[in-house]
């Protein structure tokens, strides 16, 4: 493992008051060791970082303090945002991550800005790739800035009880990383390769405490909520809802490392809209879970299965491999609450009536997690009550990887003539990483029961990638049955054999506008039982990364489409589909992303994509445009493209949505989402006001509605009020 310092850094133990101005003035900060000498990450990995940076830490009984100095070269930062959880890239920013239990694998993630704007996340899997960072996590901790002359500062107070860790331990890890807009650079306190994104937890520091760390005491946190709401449903006709609800969650710490969330009649009205896409493909595609009582460890019960990740890409650039990451999964936390309405063969939301989820440490080497949730039955719509159950076990081996278990059972009900009274999935996987980084992968294994039961039941994959600092190869391969089936998972498609070998080089100019080049070719191929060659993409790549932090991906495909069902291929929505079952098209195309400078008032994503497209041809659009307004404001124009020419006819379908996030200070938030897509004739307007008037605690005012733009005229509208309160015992 890389180490930045030559000792082991010592967190002095100081009881003396704080002042949270960000002016690092107390005693505490002249008493402690500087941890410095940063290296640049980008656009280099071998340079001390142009503007340095210092970071120090002290502990109490109930807190661990940061402070840091942020050297630049003048008080012209960029902050895009007053909004809580910004993205990092394109801004100036300085993030510090805990590895609490030193295994390299699960950490907790806190950054602030130079306007104390703050962000925390959870970190899992070594974050080795950006989909082990959860930043949706929500806790209690407080944080300040304060800009001087050619440098900022911070101070971070983050209590004991919101981190999880073992009860008398003296040893964590530690690392730290910083965007700086005025050099171009992102830099590291642990050197690292630039081929691994900056949170990765093979790249830390060991720092020892004074003396061994308190028991946090009783970690006990009650989340009550109110919520007051109005709703019309047009179309259903009818008088309109108005409503009233209470509930709340409560999270209990039941050792230092082991954590009880509990909720009751959960409300997720004010969960932030989904984007709309245009899906082109014949399978189903996920959204990100939101909701907080699903997130906390959350990695233990999510990354099981099977994922189209691709350790080549830089961030920025987009997935070589079109379609959905996720192969499938056996428990995906969206389906809960998510329930199929018999009466209209459409999915709808179920309520949830309670939850109960066990999960953490045990120990170094043990994790655990135990969910239980219940969702009720509406007999006017033929939805049947559902319980979800899951267990899951993990256990460390060498320094970075584990072996893990899952077992997930859904009820459905206890109707013996029912199709599935019951469905359930054990799981069995090896999660691979190197203590050196260089390799990645795992392995696995999944059996589905049903209460009827089905052959060739099982899924079976191994995902192995070579990653250094010039070469870059993948081997992936998923097989599973006809009869594998995870009903509170994601399973878009059974009966299939899938491979995805990548290879690839990257190259480092020591000048010009480019930093570094890569270039390699990615296969990706589903086989089917009795059919052969149904899905394959394959072809060279390309890929930039520019000193102006902009980058570039480009790719021929060959593409190969075999229609195992009838398919609407010009996702028009008419009743009887285009293309029909049993044929197969070989068809060509160029696909590029550019993402320009985010450090600009005005970025934009690029991803065109032209050529073949089944029988026929597409040209196809995606974009993003911002433009920021520091830091009060951030507009963003999404708009999706597609204009689609089959033997069969010919459409164009395309979402556009515009987005005005306003930040009135670092309290109170407004942010207007309109969506106009017309593969379904919907405009959608969704507009959030949030007010934090205390830690974790919110106000939320939210107005939606659709419309029905063929025919003119209002389809529903509603408008709900919360207010939600975090009150520690």
């Amino acid at each position: 493992m890389a180490k930045a310092q030559d000792d082991v850094y010592q967190v002095k133990y100081d009881d003396g008051p704080v002042k949270l101005d960000g002016k690092l003035s107390e005693p505490r900060w002249v008493a402690a060791k500087a941890m410095q000498k940063f290296t640049q990450l980008f656009p280099s990995d071998s340079l001390p970082a142009t503007y340095q940076t210092e970071i120090f830490l002290s502990f109490d009984d109930k807190n661990i303090y940061v402070g840091a100095i942020m050297r630049s070269e003048n008080d012209q930062f960029i902050v895009p945002t007053l909004q809580r959880d910004f993205r990092a890239g394109g801004s100036d920013n300085v993030t510090f991550i805990f590895d609490t239990f030193q295994d390299n694998t699960n950490a907790f993630l806190f950054g602030t800005n130079p306007m104390g704007v703050r962000r925390e996340a959870l970190l899992s899997n070594g974050a080795v790739d950006n989909s082990f960072f959860n930043r949706f996590w929500d806790n209690k901790w407080a944080g300040e800035a304060f800009i001087g002359e050619n440098y900022w500062s911070c101070e971070l107070v983050i209590p004991l009880s919101t981190l999880r860790y073992k009860k008398g331990s003296q040893n964590w890890n530690f690392k730290a990383y910083r965007f700086d807009t005025q050099s171009g650079e992102t830099s590291v306190l642990v050197r690292q390769p630039q081929n691994q994104i900056p949170p990765n937890l093979g790249y830390s520091l060991p720092i020892t405490f004074e003396k061994p760390l308190p028991n946090p005491g009783r970690n006990v946190s009650l989340i009550p909520y109110a919520t007051a709401s109005y709703s019309k449903d047009v179309e259903e006709g009818g008088p309109a809802k108005k409503g009233a609800g209470i509930g709340g969650d409560a999270k209990i710490g039941i050792t230092s490392g082991l954590n009880l969330d509990l909720t009751v009649n959960p409300d997720f009205s004010t969960v932030e809209a989904d984007q709309q896409i245009i899906n082109l493909t014949r399978f189903d595609v996920t959204f990100p879970e939101q909701r907080q009582f699903f997130l906390e460890n959350s990695d233990l019960f999510t990354t099981y299965g099977s994922f189209n990740l691709n350790p080549f890409v830089p961030p920025g650039a987009g997935r070589i491999s079109g379609g959905n990451d996720q192969i499938f999964t056996p428990f995906f936390t969206r389906k809960v609450g998510i329930a199929f309405d018999s009466t209209t063969g459409t999915n709808v939301q179920s309520r949830i009536l309670y939850g109960a989820r066990l999960s953490g440490k045990l120990d170094d080497n043990w994790r655990v997690g135990v969910l239980n949730t219940m969702t009720a039955g509406d007999e006017d719509l033929g939805i049947d009550a559902a319980n979800y159950t899951v267990a899951t076990l993990q256990r460390r081996v060498f320094q970075r990887s584990n072996v893990s278990a899952i077992f997930v059972n859904n009820q459905l009900g206890t109707d013996p003539e029912s199709q599935n009274v019951f469905n359930r999935v054990a799981g069995l996987e090896f999660n691979l990483n190197s203590i050196n980084t260089k390799w990645q992968g795992k392995a696995f294994y999944h059996q589905s029961f049903d209460s009827k039961p089905k052959d060739d039941a099982y899924a079976h994959g191994i995902t192995l990638n070579y990653i250094t600092r010039g070469f870059v190869a993948k081997w992936q391969h998923d097989i599973m049955g006809a009869g594998f089936d995870a009903v509170s998972g994601f399973v878009p498609r059974s009966d299939f054999t899938h491979i995805n070998p990548t290879f690839g080089f990257n190259r480092y100019p020591r000048e010009g506008a480019l930093i570094r080049w890569s270039y390699g070719f990615a296969w990706d191929q589903y086989f089917k039982p009795g059919i052969g060659s149904t899905d394959l993409k394959a072809g060279p790549f390309l890929a930039m990364n520019f000193r102006n932090t902009s980058s570039a991906l480009v790719s021929v495909n060959q593409n190969y489409t075999y229609l195992f069902a009838d398919f609407d291929a010009l996702r028009s929505n008419k009743e009887l589909p285009v293309l029909k079952e049993g044929s197969g098209y070989k068809y060509y195309s160029l696909e590029t992303t550019y993402v320009t400078d985010r450090r600009k008032k005005l970025t934009a994503a690029v991803r065109p994509m032209v050529g073949g497209y089944f029988n026929g041809n597409i040209l196809s659009l995606n974009t993003s445009f911002t433009y920021r307004l520091q830091p009060y404001m951030l507009t963003t124009l999404n708009v999706a493209y597609n204009k689609i020419d089959l033997e069969e006819g010919s459409n164009t379908v395309f979402v556009v949505g515009p987005r005005v996030e306003v930040t009135f200070n670092r309290k109170l938030f407004w942010t207007t989402f309109v969506q106009y897509n017309t593969q379904f004739d919907n405009l959608n307007v969704n507009s959030r006001l949030q007010w934090r008037f205390a830690p974790v605690s919110d106000f939320f005012l939210v107005y939606s509605d659709n419309y029905n733009t063929n025919l003119g005229g209002l389809k529903n509208r509603a408008i709900v009020a919360k207010l939600t309160y975090w009150l520690n015992l």
